[in-house]
Protein backbone atom coordinates (compact mmCIF):
# COMPACT_ATOMS: atom_id res chain seq x y z
CA UNK A 1 0.00 0.00 0.00
CA UNK A 2 1.16 3.56 -0.70
CA UNK A 3 2.23 5.41 2.44
CA UNK A 4 2.36 9.06 3.50
CA UNK A 5 4.19 10.40 6.55
CA UNK A 6 2.57 13.39 8.27
CA UNK A 7 4.95 15.47 10.44
CA UNK A 8 3.00 18.01 12.46
CA UNK A 9 3.02 18.88 16.14
CA UNK A 10 -0.76 19.40 16.20
CA UNK A 11 -2.37 16.01 16.87
CA UNK A 12 -5.67 17.23 15.42
CA UNK A 13 -3.98 17.92 12.07
CA UNK A 14 -2.44 14.47 12.11
CA UNK A 15 -5.76 12.81 12.90
CA UNK A 16 -7.66 14.73 10.20
CA UNK A 17 -5.09 14.01 7.51
CA UNK A 18 -4.76 10.37 8.59
CA UNK A 19 -8.51 9.84 8.28
CA UNK A 20 -8.65 11.55 4.90
CA UNK A 21 -5.81 9.44 3.50
CA UNK A 22 -7.12 6.20 4.98
CA UNK A 23 -10.48 6.70 3.26
CA UNK A 24 -8.61 6.74 -0.06
CA UNK A 25 -6.50 3.59 0.43
CA UNK A 26 -3.34 5.45 1.45
CA UNK A 27 -1.52 4.33 4.59
CA UNK A 28 -0.99 7.31 6.94
CA UNK A 29 1.96 7.51 9.31
CA UNK A 30 2.16 10.25 11.93
CA UNK A 31 5.07 11.95 13.69
CA UNK A 32 4.59 14.75 16.18
CA UNK A 33 8.06 16.29 15.75
CA UNK A 34 10.88 16.56 13.22
CA UNK A 35 13.06 14.20 15.25
CA UNK A 36 10.27 11.60 15.42
CA UNK A 37 9.66 11.91 11.69
CA UNK A 38 13.34 11.49 10.81
CA UNK A 39 13.60 8.49 13.11
CA UNK A 40 10.58 6.86 11.46
CA UNK A 41 12.09 7.44 8.00
CA UNK A 42 15.27 5.75 9.15
CA UNK A 43 13.28 2.61 9.98
CA UNK A 44 11.08 2.26 6.92
CA UNK A 45 10.39 3.57 3.44
CA UNK A 46 7.52 5.96 2.79
CA UNK A 47 6.32 7.34 -0.51
CA UNK A 48 5.60 10.97 0.43
CA UNK A 49 5.92 13.41 3.33
CA UNK A 50 3.47 16.12 4.39
CA UNK A 51 5.28 18.40 6.80
CA UNK A 52 4.23 21.44 8.76
CA UNK A 53 6.32 24.57 8.42
CA UNK A 54 6.19 25.57 12.07
CA UNK A 55 7.00 23.59 15.21
CA UNK A 56 7.64 26.33 17.76
CA UNK A 57 5.64 28.79 19.77
CA UNK A 58 6.67 31.49 17.32
CA UNK A 59 4.06 30.85 14.63
CA UNK A 60 5.67 33.12 12.06
CA UNK A 61 9.31 32.00 11.85
CA UNK A 62 9.06 28.61 10.14
CA UNK A 63 12.69 28.01 11.05
CA UNK A 64 12.19 24.46 12.33
CA UNK A 65 10.10 23.58 9.28
CA UNK A 66 12.79 24.92 6.97
CA UNK A 67 15.47 22.98 8.83
CA UNK A 68 13.38 19.79 8.65
CA UNK A 69 12.87 20.22 4.93
CA UNK A 70 16.63 20.53 4.30
CA UNK A 71 17.32 17.49 6.50
CA UNK A 72 14.78 15.48 4.52
CA UNK A 73 16.28 16.59 1.20
CA UNK A 74 19.75 15.67 2.36
CA UNK A 75 18.86 12.24 3.72
CA UNK A 76 16.11 11.36 1.23
CA UNK A 77 16.74 13.36 -1.95
CA UNK A 78 14.13 11.51 -4.00
CA UNK A 79 11.32 11.75 -1.45
CA UNK A 80 8.50 14.15 -2.49
CA UNK A 81 7.57 16.68 0.20
CA UNK A 82 4.39 18.74 0.55
CA UNK A 83 4.61 21.78 2.83
CA UNK A 84 1.69 22.86 5.01
CA UNK A 85 1.96 26.61 5.50
CA UNK A 86 0.28 29.53 7.19
CA UNK A 87 -0.14 32.63 5.06
CA UNK A 88 2.76 34.30 6.87
CA UNK A 89 5.08 31.50 5.67
CA UNK A 90 4.04 31.64 2.00
CA UNK A 91 7.24 33.32 0.82
CA UNK A 92 9.36 30.72 2.59
CA UNK A 93 7.26 27.91 1.07
CA UNK A 94 7.77 29.29 -2.43
CA UNK A 95 11.52 29.45 -1.80
CA UNK A 96 11.50 25.82 -0.61
CA UNK A 97 9.55 24.73 -3.70
CA UNK A 98 12.34 26.26 -5.76
CA UNK A 99 14.75 24.26 -3.57
CA UNK A 100 12.97 21.00 -4.37
CA UNK A 101 9.72 20.76 -2.44
CA UNK A 102 7.02 19.12 -4.52
CA UNK A 103 4.23 21.56 -3.56
CA UNK A 104 2.78 23.64 -0.74
CA UNK A 105 -0.75 23.91 0.65
CA UNK A 106 -2.10 26.61 2.91
CA UNK A 107 -3.87 25.86 6.16
CA UNK A 108 -6.76 25.23 6.35
CA UNK A 109 -6.43 22.98 3.33
CA UNK A 110 -9.00 21.94 0.78
CA UNK A 111 -9.49 18.16 1.01
CA UNK A 112 -10.06 17.67 -2.71
CA UNK A 113 -7.00 19.71 -3.67
CA UNK A 114 -4.83 17.97 -1.09
CA UNK A 115 -5.94 14.53 -2.26
CA UNK A 116 -5.35 15.41 -5.91
CA UNK A 117 -1.87 16.70 -5.08
CA UNK A 118 -1.04 13.61 -3.04
CA UNK A 119 -2.33 11.22 -5.73
CA UNK A 120 -0.36 13.02 -8.45
CA UNK A 121 2.84 13.01 -6.43
CA UNK A 122 2.47 9.36 -5.45
CA UNK A 123 2.11 8.40 -9.08
CA UNK A 124 5.07 10.60 -9.95
CA UNK A 125 7.14 8.97 -7.20
CA UNK A 126 6.22 5.52 -8.49
CA UNK A 127 7.26 6.49 -12.03
CA UNK A 128 10.48 8.06 -10.76
CA UNK A 129 11.30 4.94 -8.75
CA UNK A 130 10.63 2.74 -11.79
CA UNK A 131 12.86 4.97 -13.91
CA UNK A 132 15.67 4.82 -11.34
CA UNK A 133 15.34 1.04 -11.13
CA UNK A 134 15.46 0.78 -14.91
CA UNK A 135 18.58 2.91 -15.09
CA UNK A 136 20.21 0.94 -12.28
CA UNK A 137 19.44 -2.30 -14.08
CA UNK A 138 20.87 -0.88 -17.31
CA UNK A 139 24.06 0.18 -15.51
CA UNK A 140 24.41 -3.33 -14.13
CA UNK A 141 23.91 -4.79 -17.61
CA UNK A 142 26.50 -2.40 -19.08
CA UNK A 143 29.00 -3.27 -16.37
CA UNK A 144 28.41 -7.00 -16.82
CA UNK A 145 28.83 -6.68 -20.58
CA UNK A 146 32.10 -4.77 -20.20
CA UNK A 147 33.44 -7.32 -17.72
CA UNK A 148 32.52 -10.38 -19.75
CA UNK A 149 33.24 -9.25 -23.31
CA UNK A 150 35.81 -7.25 -25.22
CA UNK A 151 34.11 -4.07 -26.35
CA UNK A 152 37.32 -2.42 -27.58
CA UNK A 153 36.68 0.80 -25.68
CA UNK A 154 33.29 1.48 -27.25
CA UNK A 155 31.67 4.50 -25.57
CA UNK A 156 27.94 4.22 -24.94
CA UNK A 157 25.26 4.92 -22.35
CA UNK A 158 22.03 4.37 -24.27
CA UNK A 159 19.72 1.40 -23.71
CA UNK A 160 19.31 1.14 -27.49
CA UNK A 161 23.00 0.45 -28.07
CA UNK A 162 23.16 -1.74 -24.97
CA UNK A 163 20.54 -4.08 -26.49
CA UNK A 164 22.42 -4.10 -29.79
CA UNK A 165 25.72 -4.99 -28.11
CA UNK A 166 24.14 -7.67 -25.95
CA UNK A 167 22.88 -9.41 -29.08
CA UNK A 168 26.20 -8.99 -30.90
CA UNK A 169 28.15 -10.49 -28.00
CA UNK A 170 25.62 -13.27 -27.50
CA UNK A 171 26.04 -14.52 -31.08
CA UNK A 172 29.76 -13.81 -31.32
CA UNK A 173 30.94 -17.34 -30.48
CA UNK A 174 28.56 -18.90 -32.95
CA UNK A 175 29.91 -19.43 -36.50
CA UNK A 176 26.63 -18.11 -37.91
CA UNK A 177 26.75 -15.29 -40.46
CA UNK A 178 25.83 -11.89 -39.01
CA UNK A 179 24.24 -9.00 -40.90
CA UNK A 180 24.73 -5.59 -39.29
CA UNK A 181 22.17 -3.06 -40.50
CA UNK A 182 22.04 0.66 -39.82
CA UNK A 183 22.56 4.09 -41.37
CA UNK A 184 25.90 5.34 -42.71
CA UNK A 185 28.31 6.52 -40.06
CA UNK A 186 26.57 4.72 -37.20
CA UNK A 187 29.50 2.38 -36.44
CA UNK A 188 28.66 -0.88 -38.19
CA UNK A 189 32.33 -1.82 -38.58
CA UNK A 190 32.86 -1.29 -34.83
CA UNK A 191 30.08 -3.78 -34.13
CA UNK A 192 31.61 -6.26 -36.60
CA UNK A 193 35.00 -5.89 -34.90
CA UNK A 194 33.40 -6.55 -31.49
CA UNK A 195 31.73 -9.71 -32.83
CA UNK A 196 35.14 -10.85 -34.14
CA UNK A 197 36.95 -9.97 -30.90
CA UNK A 198 34.58 -12.22 -28.92
CA UNK A 199 34.38 -15.05 -31.46
CA UNK A 200 36.12 -18.41 -31.61
CA UNK A 201 38.35 -17.01 -34.40
CA UNK A 202 39.40 -13.91 -32.45
CA UNK A 203 43.06 -14.90 -32.78
CA UNK A 204 42.71 -14.89 -36.57
CA UNK A 205 42.73 -11.88 -38.90
CA UNK A 206 39.92 -9.35 -39.18
CA UNK A 207 39.75 -8.29 -42.83
CA UNK A 208 37.36 -5.56 -43.97
CA UNK A 209 36.36 -4.70 -47.52
CA UNK A 210 33.98 -1.95 -48.58
CA UNK A 211 31.97 -3.35 -51.46
CA UNK A 212 30.66 0.12 -52.25
CA UNK A 213 34.11 1.65 -52.70
CA UNK A 214 35.21 -0.67 -55.53
CA UNK A 215 34.13 -0.69 -59.18
CA UNK A 216 31.87 -3.61 -59.99
CA UNK A 217 34.44 -5.30 -62.23
CA UNK A 218 37.05 -5.27 -59.46
CA UNK A 219 34.98 -6.51 -56.54
CA UNK A 220 35.31 -10.18 -57.51
CA UNK A 221 39.08 -9.85 -57.93
CA UNK A 222 39.25 -8.12 -54.55
CA UNK A 223 37.22 -10.85 -52.81
CA UNK A 224 38.51 -13.98 -54.53
CA UNK A 225 41.93 -12.97 -55.83
CA UNK A 226 43.34 -12.89 -59.37
CA UNK A 227 45.94 -14.71 -61.43
CA UNK A 228 48.48 -12.90 -63.58
CA UNK A 229 47.00 -12.02 -66.96
CA UNK A 230 43.39 -12.63 -65.92
CA UNK A 231 42.51 -9.19 -67.25
CA UNK A 232 44.27 -6.10 -68.57
CA UNK A 233 46.44 -4.68 -65.83
CA UNK A 234 46.64 -7.92 -63.83
CA UNK A 235 50.44 -8.23 -64.07
CA UNK A 236 50.88 -10.43 -61.01
CA UNK A 237 48.92 -13.00 -59.05
CA UNK A 238 47.21 -11.59 -55.97
CA UNK A 239 45.33 -13.28 -53.19
CA UNK A 240 41.85 -12.02 -52.38
CA UNK A 241 40.25 -11.07 -49.12
CA UNK A 242 38.87 -14.56 -48.51
CA UNK A 243 42.41 -15.93 -48.55
CA UNK A 244 43.70 -13.12 -46.31
CA UNK A 245 40.88 -13.73 -43.83
CA UNK A 246 41.37 -17.50 -43.68
CA UNK A 247 41.03 -18.62 -40.07
CA UNK A 248 39.47 -15.29 -39.05
CA UNK A 249 36.66 -12.92 -39.98
CA UNK A 250 35.82 -11.21 -43.27
CA UNK A 251 33.73 -8.06 -42.95
CA UNK A 252 31.81 -7.16 -46.10
CA UNK A 253 30.60 -3.59 -45.77
CA UNK A 254 27.89 -2.21 -48.07
CA UNK A 255 27.07 -5.72 -49.23
CA UNK A 256 24.13 -4.39 -51.23
CA UNK A 257 26.61 -3.03 -53.79
CA UNK A 258 27.86 -6.49 -54.71
CA UNK A 259 26.91 -7.29 -58.34
CA UNK A 260 24.81 -10.35 -59.11
CA UNK A 261 27.79 -12.25 -60.57
CA UNK A 262 29.72 -11.69 -57.35
CA UNK A 263 26.68 -12.68 -55.31
CA UNK A 264 26.63 -16.12 -56.96
CA UNK A 265 30.29 -16.73 -56.09
CA UNK A 266 29.86 -15.37 -52.58
CA UNK A 267 26.96 -17.74 -51.96
CA UNK A 268 29.07 -20.68 -53.06
CA UNK A 269 31.92 -19.73 -50.71
CA UNK A 270 29.51 -19.33 -47.81
CA UNK A 271 27.98 -22.76 -48.45
CA UNK A 272 31.09 -24.77 -49.36
CA UNK A 273 34.14 -22.76 -48.38
CA UNK A 274 35.46 -23.21 -51.96
CA UNK A 275 36.31 -20.60 -54.61
CA UNK A 276 38.62 -19.91 -57.57
CA UNK A 277 40.72 -16.87 -58.27
CA UNK A 278 39.86 -14.94 -61.42
CA UNK A 279 41.75 -16.52 -64.32
CA UNK A 280 42.32 -19.79 -62.47
CA UNK A 281 40.62 -23.18 -62.55
CA UNK A 282 42.22 -24.28 -59.31
CA UNK A 283 39.71 -24.58 -56.47
CA UNK A 284 40.88 -23.17 -53.15
CA UNK A 285 39.48 -23.80 -49.67
CA UNK A 286 38.95 -21.23 -46.93
CA UNK A 287 37.44 -21.16 -43.45
CA UNK A 288 36.10 -17.68 -42.75
CA UNK A 289 33.49 -16.15 -40.42
CA UNK A 290 31.55 -13.68 -42.59
CA UNK A 291 29.98 -10.55 -41.17
CA UNK A 292 28.26 -8.24 -43.61
CA UNK A 293 26.74 -4.80 -43.25
CA UNK A 294 24.42 -2.55 -45.20
CA UNK A 295 22.44 0.65 -44.95
CA UNK A 296 20.20 -0.54 -47.79
CA UNK A 297 16.89 -2.37 -47.57
CA UNK A 298 18.02 -5.80 -48.77
CA UNK A 299 14.46 -7.14 -48.59
CA UNK A 300 13.37 -4.49 -51.08
CA UNK A 301 16.36 -5.35 -53.27
CA UNK A 302 15.34 -9.01 -53.18
CA UNK A 303 11.84 -8.04 -54.32
CA UNK A 304 13.34 -5.89 -57.08
CA UNK A 305 15.56 -8.75 -58.25
CA UNK A 306 18.84 -6.92 -57.58
CA UNK A 307 19.86 -9.08 -54.63
CA UNK A 308 19.64 -12.85 -54.48
CA UNK A 309 17.09 -14.15 -51.99
CA UNK A 310 19.15 -17.24 -51.15
CA UNK A 311 22.20 -15.10 -50.44
CA UNK A 312 20.13 -12.73 -48.30
CA UNK A 313 18.97 -15.55 -46.04
CA UNK A 314 22.49 -17.01 -45.94
CA UNK A 315 23.97 -13.68 -44.80
CA UNK A 316 21.12 -12.79 -42.46
CA UNK A 317 21.23 -15.72 -40.06
CA UNK A 318 21.48 -13.15 -37.27
CA UNK A 319 20.64 -9.49 -37.84
CA UNK A 320 22.09 -6.86 -35.51
CA UNK A 321 20.20 -3.61 -36.13
CA UNK A 322 22.39 -0.66 -35.14
CA UNK A 323 20.36 2.48 -34.31
CA UNK A 324 21.37 5.87 -35.65
CA UNK A 325 22.68 8.50 -33.25
CA UNK A 326 19.33 10.32 -33.23
CA UNK A 327 17.77 7.16 -31.74
CA UNK A 328 20.30 7.05 -28.90
CA UNK A 329 20.76 10.64 -27.71
CA UNK A 330 22.20 9.44 -24.39
CA UNK A 331 25.40 8.61 -26.32
CA UNK A 332 25.95 12.06 -27.85
CA UNK A 333 27.67 13.88 -24.99
CA UNK A 334 29.75 10.87 -23.80
CA UNK A 335 30.97 10.37 -27.38
CA UNK A 336 31.74 14.07 -27.75
CA UNK A 337 33.81 14.02 -24.55
CA UNK A 338 35.59 10.88 -25.77
CA UNK A 339 36.48 12.50 -29.10
CA UNK A 340 37.79 15.60 -27.30
CA UNK A 341 40.15 13.38 -25.28
CA UNK A 342 40.79 16.10 -22.71
CA UNK A 343 41.85 18.76 -25.23
CA UNK A 344 38.93 21.00 -24.27
CA UNK A 345 35.60 21.00 -22.48
CA UNK A 346 32.12 21.62 -23.80
CA UNK A 347 30.34 24.80 -22.79
CA UNK A 348 26.65 24.68 -21.95
CA UNK A 349 25.72 26.22 -25.32
CA UNK A 350 27.77 23.60 -27.15
CA UNK A 351 26.15 20.80 -25.18
CA UNK A 352 22.70 22.13 -26.02
CA UNK A 353 23.65 22.48 -29.71
CA UNK A 354 24.94 18.91 -29.83
CA UNK A 355 21.75 17.56 -28.29
CA UNK A 356 19.53 19.65 -30.59
CA UNK A 357 21.25 18.57 -33.83
CA UNK A 358 19.65 15.75 -35.83
CA UNK A 359 22.99 14.04 -36.74
CA UNK A 360 22.10 12.68 -40.17
CA UNK A 361 25.75 11.60 -40.51
CA UNK A 362 25.59 9.83 -37.15
CA UNK A 363 28.75 9.10 -35.14
CA UNK A 364 31.03 9.94 -38.06
CA UNK A 365 29.48 13.40 -38.34
CA UNK A 366 29.75 13.94 -34.58
CA UNK A 367 33.43 12.98 -34.57
CA UNK A 368 34.20 15.35 -37.44
CA UNK A 369 32.30 18.20 -35.75
CA UNK A 370 34.20 17.71 -32.49
CA UNK A 371 37.58 17.47 -34.24
CA UNK A 372 36.86 20.68 -36.15
CA UNK A 373 35.69 22.50 -33.04
CA UNK A 374 38.76 21.42 -31.05
CA UNK A 375 40.98 22.92 -33.74
CA UNK A 376 39.04 26.17 -34.20
CA UNK A 377 38.02 27.02 -30.63
CA UNK A 378 39.65 30.18 -29.28
CA UNK A 379 40.20 28.73 -25.82
CA UNK A 380 39.88 25.44 -24.01
CA UNK A 381 36.09 25.69 -23.80
CA UNK A 382 34.12 24.84 -26.92
CA UNK A 383 31.09 27.03 -27.51
CA UNK A 384 28.14 26.46 -29.82
CA UNK A 385 29.63 28.62 -32.59
CA UNK A 386 32.81 26.53 -32.64
CA UNK A 387 30.82 23.48 -33.70
CA UNK A 388 29.69 25.17 -36.93
CA UNK A 389 26.59 23.01 -37.04
CA UNK A 390 23.99 24.00 -39.62
CA UNK A 391 21.06 25.94 -38.29
CA UNK A 392 18.17 23.72 -37.34
CA UNK A 393 15.46 23.55 -39.96
CA UNK A 394 12.21 25.35 -39.08
CA UNK A 395 10.20 23.03 -36.91
CA UNK A 396 7.22 21.42 -38.57
CA UNK A 397 3.91 21.78 -36.73
CA UNK A 398 4.02 19.43 -33.78
CA UNK A 399 1.40 17.51 -31.93
CA UNK A 400 1.42 18.27 -28.23
CA UNK A 401 2.39 14.64 -27.79
CA UNK A 402 5.74 15.31 -29.49
CA UNK A 403 7.46 18.25 -27.77
CA UNK A 404 11.04 19.14 -28.70
CA UNK A 405 13.89 18.64 -26.26
CA UNK A 406 14.03 22.40 -25.71
CA UNK A 407 10.30 22.49 -24.93
CA UNK A 408 10.71 19.69 -22.39
CA UNK A 409 13.65 21.47 -20.72
CA UNK A 410 11.72 24.74 -20.58
CA UNK A 411 8.67 23.05 -19.08
CA UNK A 412 10.75 21.23 -16.46
CA UNK A 413 12.56 24.42 -15.48
CA UNK A 414 9.30 26.33 -15.23
CA UNK A 415 7.91 23.54 -13.04
CA UNK A 416 11.04 23.47 -10.85
CA UNK A 417 11.63 19.88 -11.90
CA UNK A 418 8.17 18.66 -10.88
CA UNK A 419 7.36 16.31 -13.72
CA UNK A 420 3.61 16.27 -13.13
CA UNK A 421 3.41 20.04 -13.60
CA UNK A 422 5.67 20.00 -16.65
CA UNK A 423 3.58 17.21 -18.19
CA UNK A 424 0.40 19.21 -17.62
CA UNK A 425 1.97 22.28 -19.26
CA UNK A 426 3.00 20.21 -22.28
CA UNK A 427 -0.35 18.47 -22.56
CA UNK A 428 1.19 15.06 -21.84
CA UNK A 429 0.62 12.30 -19.37
CA UNK A 430 3.45 11.82 -16.87
CA UNK A 431 4.30 8.51 -18.50
CA UNK A 432 4.56 10.16 -21.92
CA UNK A 433 6.81 12.88 -20.53
CA UNK A 434 9.03 10.29 -18.85
CA UNK A 435 9.42 8.56 -22.23
CA UNK A 436 10.46 11.87 -23.82
CA UNK A 437 12.89 12.55 -20.98
CA UNK A 438 14.46 9.11 -21.42
CA UNK A 439 14.73 9.68 -25.18
CA UNK A 440 16.35 13.11 -24.71
CA UNK A 441 18.67 11.99 -21.89
CA UNK A 442 17.09 14.29 -19.29
CA UNK A 443 16.58 14.07 -15.54
CA UNK A 444 14.09 16.20 -13.65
Amino acid sequence: MRSVLIIDDHAGVGEALSLLLSLHDIEPLYAASPAEGLALLARRRVDLVIQDMNFSADTTSGEEGRALFHQLRECHPDLPIILLTAWTQLEQAVALVKAGAADYLAKPWDDAKLLATVENLLELAENSRALRETRHEQRQRRDALRERYRLDGLVFESPALLRCLELACQVARSPASVLVTGPNGSGKERIAAIVHANSQVASGPFVAVNCGALPGDLIEAELFGVESGAYTGATAAREGRFEKADGGTLFLDEIGNLPLSGQVKLLRVLETGRFERLGSSRTRQTSVRVISATNADLRAMVRAGTFREDLYYRLNVIEVALPGLAERPQDILPLAAHFLAGRATLGEGAREALMAHAWPGNVRELKNAIERAALLAAGNVIEAGDLALPAAAPAAPRNLDEPSREAVITALEAASGVVSRAAQALGLSRQALYRRMERYGLDA
